[in-house]
């Protein structure tokens, strides 16, 4: 069975620090690439990042980057979101994904992450980011 297990998420004031961790199971972790988004009430889910685990390339939406930072321990099968210097905005339940391994270079050849390349979804983790 393929789950994805997200952790992490809490309350944290603005210019604050949380790290997401998003642990998978059931699949061959090296065969996806694996994407955060993130979906805050009455918008649409986005993409945040994403990272390849076979060669570790990654993408940012310009709306995190120089902020957020994707890595993945592939003995662990476990992706993580580091998030600095975070905002208001940035207040939304964060999911992880696993997707198709060629979205990162899709990604980064559109400048935007292909959520429906995404197949395996896990439930979601609060952020809030008080002002």
């Amino acid at each position: 069975e393929v789950q994805l297990v997200e952790s992490g998420g809490g309350l944290v004031q603005a210019g604050g620090s949380l790290t997401l961790s998003c642990a998978a199971s059931g699949f061959t972790f090296d065969d996806y690439a694996i994407g955060w988004f993130r979906q805050a009430p009455g918008k649409e889910r986005e993409g945040v990042s994403c990272i390849s685990s076979s060669d570790g390339s990654t993408y940012y939406a310009d709306s995190v980057n120089g902020r957020f930072t994707i890595s993945s321990d592939n003995a662990k099968n476990t992706v993580y979101l580091q998030m600095n210097s975070l905002k208001p905005e940035d207040t939304a339940v964060y999911y992880c994904a696993a997707g198709a391994r060629f979205s990162v270079r899709t990604a980064q050849a559109m400048g935007v992450i292909g959520i429906y390349e995404y197949d395996y979804w896990g439930q979601g983790t609060q952020v809030t980011v008080s002002s």
